[in-house]
């Protein structure tokens, strides 16, 4: 008699004893197939997996009871089970609530056009995905890994969230905040190494008065106790010359990407836009700049990133992408549009016309000024990577104020205590505190 066949879904990023118990439950069924979730299906309601689908494959095809492991591109296993058409599928009982709980009743509805069964296996006690996820960030990561995380991402997602990052308690913050929603967990997926808030932070202005090596000191103190990827604003990128080693060190530290603006002479910050002389620096000359940063970079994960300043400046959309098609020619890895425009509309109008570039790369846009869009919107017109470049510095700011004048009018700090989180919420962000 044939055996039945006998379909498993799962992510299996950190293999546990909680799937070698949902094999060999299966296994006892019949043939095992397991229905590996691709980097994408595991994006689409929690972080991108650690190990990429083929590496993940590798390892649960190596187990003795696996007789084959095909992709499931989507959470939704319909389409897979219509294709296979098991006679059993075998699960852990921990889907029946929460986000999957839908995928579960789909899962027993397409099982019923062929007479197959759902078999449920209980959930192993003492094995938490979760924790041993938080165990990997303690761990720490490689320079290797996290610089590849960027590209990983924007294969995987359709969008990509980025915070502002100038100290690393920020980067803890970016790190491991995180609300539970009815599609998944949604969490940042990486920090911006904002020049503005990083001078702001060290009381000086956003000029370039902070050089290269005192901010790549502080990106060090985040790598230490973070693992999620960084993009640097590499402002103007200076001489080419210049760029060439910024992009080497970068590179080295593990930072996944550089945005450089299209500006030259002494910077001035883009949201005071033709209020103060600002000037384009010509396509030939940028263009020769980003040329050479992507000659100097040893490694196919680091990414260049132009940024045009042509919007900000009242240039226009011809103009914004005339220097796009060059820049991307010029070997960029993606453009970012910048706008201090209320109304996201010019940063729309420009996205239907770059989404139609025959060589696109990924667009990124920073809704400081255009901030009631939402991801979702930005999505759907093309957007990949969404940065909130100074959110997070101008509502610490305010709070230290607040306190400072309480303490000062009061005489004490007791009437400023509703308004600061405990001592105690603070050091549980910080690794080895407990």
């Amino acid at each position: 008699m044939a055996k039945k066949k006998i379909y498993v879904g799962m992510s299996a990023d950190l293999v546990h004893p909680g799937h070698i118990n949902l094999i060999n439950r299966a296994a006892e069924l019949g043939d095992v197939t397991v229905g590996l979730l691709t980097d994408r299906a595991i994006a689409s309601y929690k972080r991108v997996p650690f190990m990429n689908w083929d590496q993940r494959a590798a390892v649960v095809g190596a187990l003795k009871d696996v007789v084959a492991v095909v992709p499931q591109d989507t959470l939704d296993y319909v389409p897979n089970l219509r294709r296979y058409k098991p006679d059993v599928v075998v699960h852990g009982d921990d889907w029946r609530t929460g986000v999957q709980a839908r995928v579960r009743q789909d899962v027993i509805d397409v099982l019923a056009e062929w007479g197959g069964e759902l078999v449920e296996v209980p959930y192993t006690e003492g094995i938490s995905s979760s924790k041993l996820n938080a165990a990997m960030k303690e761990i720490g990561t490689t320079p290797d890994i996290r610089r590849a995380a960027l590209r990983r991402m924007l294969a995987a997602k359709p969008i990509v969230r980025f915070a502002d990052l100038h100290t690393p308690l920020s980067g803890l913050v970016i790190e491991k905040i995180g609300v539970d929603t009815p599609n998944g967990r949604r969490e940042f997926d990486g920090m911006w190494a904002s020049s503005l808030t990083d001078s702001t932070s060290r009381g000086k202005p956003d000029i370039e008065a902070v050089d290269t090596t005192q901010r790549t000191t502080t990106l060090g103190e985040v790598m230490d106790v973070t693992t999620k990827p960084i993009i640097y604003d590499g402002d103007t990128g200076g001489k080419a010359e210049h760029f060439v080693f910024t992009v080497r060190t970068l590179e080295r530290l593990g930072v996944s990407a550089i945005i450089i603006e299209d500006k030259t002479g002494l910077k001035k910050n883009s949201l005071f836009g033709t209020d103060v002389a600002q000037t384009q620096e010509d396509i030939a000359t940028f263009s020769d700049k980003i040329r050479a940063g992507k000659a100097a970079q040893q490694t196919d994960d680091f990414m260049i990133i132009a940024r045009i300043e042509s919007l900000i400046l009242n240039q226009g959309i011809d103009h914004a992408m005339e220097r796009a098609e060059a820049f991307v020619e010029a070997g960029a890895d993606g453009i970012m549009i910048h706008s201090r425009n209320k109304s996201p509309d010019e940063i729309l109008a420009f996205c239907g016309r770059y989404n139609q570039l025959d060589n696109r790369k990924p667009l990124v846009v920073v809704p400081s000024s255009f901030n009631t869009i939402t991801e979702d919107e930005l999505a759907a017109h093309g957007v990949n990577i969404v940065i909130y470049a100074n959110q997070l510095l101008r509502s610490a700011y305010p709070a230290m104020v607040h306190t400072a004048q309480s303490i000062l009018t009061h005489g004490r700090s007791a009437e400023a205590d509703a308004n600061m989180m405990p001592i105690k919420d603070i050091l549980e962000l910080i690794p080895g505190t407990k």
